[in-house]
């Protein structure tokens, strides 16, 4: 009997030690339309390795990269469903469930990240994230910086005047085709496996994206200059699916958050590393670096930001431009 009750006391004791050792395995797919490599895939690894030092076997964390269950827009339904977990999500779920509140797409609006942050935590920003939580059963966590987006040309590019006649592939998103416009540049849609060859085939004059675009498509070879535009501070987004979310214990769901925030941070870390890191490679590779007049680009572009923002909800002029509105 005392032996039995020693034993009792010891298992109580493990158990006390390791509160999840015998609770059920809890499966977090984590979805990313990015290639294994970048600062997305690291912060995955990141997010796993947290959970795993603070609960050893509680949590089953599986990458879906690479767009692996379908782009954005699919994940989205799929959280909506409780189907899958969490993503990584890029703009879509701004644009798709709170685009009245979207600043954040419109180029030229948000110089620095430091700026996007306030807007997040402004009242246009809390209540798109509100809105898109509502209208896509989500729950948001916050955000992950990425590279800023910048230009390459075959040609030097100083200010708006040089976009004359110039060929800008750009995607199909209404409202940065409708600022480059107003800039001066001649908006030319092409499919994103084929920004090599219509550069090399003249068929663009330049393109723009984030530094890992010319460095993983080698463009060095068909593009002469990096300009340093940043005009779009285009963060990744921690997203979880509400339903999948509302059914995790409590003490789950606050180491959960806390992982997601280390996550968060060490992406943001390592994107920043990757970003110095492309742009000392493009260079060595021969391309120069321009660093253009931003300015002057954010005054052309002004009209059609301001037509933008004034078709948004109201106060997001005020809070996205603040004494610029």
């Amino acid at each position: 009997m005392q032996k039995s009750l020693l034993a009792t006391l010891i298992t109580a004791g493990m158990l006390a030690a390791v509160p999840y050792a015998l609770a059920d395995t809890i499966e977090i797919q984590v979805n990313n339309t990015m290639s294994e490599g970048g600062s997305e895939s690291d912060a995955v690894e990141r997010f796993a390795e947290y959970l795993e030092e603070h609960a050893p076997g509680r949590f089953d964390v599986r990458p879906f990269l690479a767009g692996s269950l379908g782009g954005e827009n699919s994940v989205l339904e799929l959280l909506n469903l409780g189907q899958t977990q969490i993503s990584i999500t890029g703009g879509n779920w701004r644009q798709q469930y709170a685009e009245e509140y979207d600043a954040i797409t419109v180029p030229f609006v948000f110089a620095t990240w430091e700026e996007v942050d306030a807007f997040m935590e402004s009242p246009s920003g809390e209540r798109l994230i509100e809105q898109a939580e509502e209208r896509g059963g989500l729950k948001f966590f916050g955000t992950q910086h990425r590279g800023p987006r910048h230009m390459t040309a075959n040609k030097a590019i100083h200010s708006p005047e040089d976009l004359d006649g110039f060929r800008l592939r750009l995607p199909s998103l209404p409202v940065w085709l409708e600022v480059w416009e107003e800039i001066g540049a001649q908006v030319v849609n092409v499919p994103a496996p084929e920004i090599y060859l219509s550069m090399q085939t003249r068929q663009v004059d330049g393109h723009e994206n984030s530094l890992s675009s010319p460095y993983t498509r080698q463009l060095w070879e068909v593009q002469d200059y990096i300009i340093l535009t940043s005009h779009v501070q285009f963060p990744w987004n921690w997203v979880a699916s509400n339903q999948w979310w509302e059914g995790l214990e409590a003490d789950d769901q606050a180491l959960i958050t806390e992982a997601i925030h280390v996550a968060r941070e060490y992406g943001t870390e390592r994107e920043r590393e990757l970003d110095e890191y492309y742009l000392e490679q493009l260079e060595e590779r021969g391309m120069t670096i321009i660093e253009p007049d931003i300015d002057a680009f954010r005054d052309a572009a002004m009209p059609a930001i301001e037509r933008l923002l004034e078709e948004m909800a109201d106060g997001v002029m005020d809070d996205a431009l603040g004494d610029d509105a």
